[in-house]
């Protein structure tokens, strides 16, 4: 049994302690996200100034990560849960409490760690403060009782209600009605697949790797393998890309010599799609630090292409053969994978940036040739972002017109279409037996012709 601590512990003695460096990092991360609004890409980013990670191992590193983006997936059922068990509201002033308990309760609900270890690194956690000595016993005893009842608490309530933001279910409950917009929030819940592209021969690539190959041409993974160490990694024979967001590129229908700008481009697995089949690819994005990891993404993969640091927006007298526009947006489509999209996002981004979308679809029509296609993409599944966007530009520019998809394009899914031939995927889409196979990022492209 952990007794109640009565007093700090000593910096010697919490170094010696395997395990609470790590949740000391997760509690700290967690609220760098929650309460701070950064992302944990940027929070885990080698290099980063935000780093709360200094002196762990790899393997430590890997598995504060986990902690986090676990109870970042399942933070409001966390909350609903500690909610229950505590008598009163926690004090204001020490997020440290709330976020102690947080990843304790993340890793007793849903992760492989013994029950009795999570509870003891919380209350050596507490120790670790003069200020937050007094709750330790609270910690304790909550902790506790949330073993106790656990079945009961993690049987209570629905994804959408519990662990999507009040302002995102009731606007994907508008958008999409009951029964879809809870098969969003309950996808979202699960733990994501890992997709790759491969540069030439699928079957063969399926087989090495022991991937499904999926109806659109992307291999579906079940390993949990760090992905440098799986064949064909090293040889460049494949790339991570989600299904979902490998079929925007695919709908340029790209061959040898046609040139063809990539806006937003970073990290570059549509680049890469389009430099396999033979394209003069101009990769362009604003953020430097992104495209070198796209140039050593492209070195691994031995594809070219020309890499230019711009404002897309700024661009001036180049015409091209296409574009293909992965604009900046909300990413909702991407929570299951990017669980802190859920808490860091806001109801005004959105509007916010659906204006730089549409002046960025307006950049892209200015500087593709006539009779060029564009492809605008986004991670979104916010209609504003998505197909109102298009029909806006339509709306304005009788210049445009649509070109609609085919199923046969994306591998015979008729279902991912909408009415006006545009592609619109959900997490919830491709159910399968095994919940690590099945999902996809949410995504919407559409296909436009500039007239000669």
């Amino acid at each position: 049994m952990v007794k109640p601590p009565r007093a700090v512990m000593r910096a010697e003695e919490s170094v010696a302690v395997p395990g609470l460096a790590v949740r000391v990092a997760a509690a700290t991360i967690l609220r760098d996200v929650v309460g701070g609004g950064h992302t944990i890409d940027e929070l885990f980013a080698t290099g980063s100034g935000l780093s709360r990670l200094a002196g762990l191992a790899a393997r430590d590193v890997a598995l504060t990560r986990s902690i986090v983006t676990v109870a970042l997936r399942r933070l409001g059922t966390i909350r609903h849960a500690l909610a229950a068990l505590l008598e009163k509201d926690l004090p204001r002033g020490l997020a440290q409490i709330e976020s102690c308990l947080t990843i304790a309760a993340a890793q007793i609900l849903f992760l492989d760690v013994p029950d009795h270890a999570a509870v003891d690194l919380a209350v050596r956690i507490m120790r670790l403060d003069q200020k937050t000595v007094p709750y330790a016993p609270l910690v304790n005893g909550v902790l506790r009782n949330l073993i106790r009842r656990r079945d009961l608490l993690l049987a209570e309530g629905a994804a959408l209600d519990q662990d999507a933001p009040a302002w995102l279910a009731a606007r994907w409950r508008n958008t999409y009605g009951e029964a879809t917009a809870q098969a969003i929030a309950a996808a979202n819940r699960q733990e994501p697949t890992l997709d790759v592209t491969v540069k030439s021969d699928p079957a063969l690539w399926a087989e090495r790797l022991g991937a499904r190959l999926l109806p659109t041409g992307s291999l579906r993974l079940s390993t949990r393998r760090p992905i440098a160490e799986l064949p064909g990694y090293a040889d460049g024979a494949w790339w991570v890309q989600d299904a979902a967001a490998a079929l925007p590129a695919r709908l340029l229908d790209a061959a040898p010599g046609m040139k063809i700008a990539d806006f937003c481009s970073a990290p570059g697995g549509k680049a890469a799609q389009l430099a396999a089949r033979g394209a003069r690819v101009i990769a362009i994005d604003r953020s430097a630090e992104r495209l070198k990891l796209l140039a050593a993404n492209f070195r691994r993969l031995r594809l070219e292409a020309e890499i230019v640091v711009a404002d897309v927006l700024a661009l001036k007298g180049v015409a091209f053969d296409a574009v293909l526009l992965d604009a900046p947006c909300s990413g909702t489509g991407t929570i299951r994978r990017h669980p802190d999209i859920a808490w860091t996002k806001k109801p005004g981004d959105i509007g916010k940036l659906a204006a730089i979308q549409s002046r960025m679809l307006n950049k892209a029509f200015e500087l593709v040739k006539p009779g060029g296609s564009i492809v605008y993409c986004v991670c979104s599944i916010e209609p504003e972002e998505g197909d109102q966007q298009i029909a806006s530009l339509l709306r304005r520019n009788p210049d445009v017109r649509r070109s609609p998809i085919r199923p046969e394009e994306i591998g015979g899914l008729g279902e991912l279409i909408n009415a006006n031939g545009e592609l619109r995927t959900l997490p919830s889409h491709f159910p399968a037996e095994d919940r690590r196979m099945a999902g996809l990022d949410g995504f919407f492209a559409a296909r436009l012709l500039r007239s000669q």
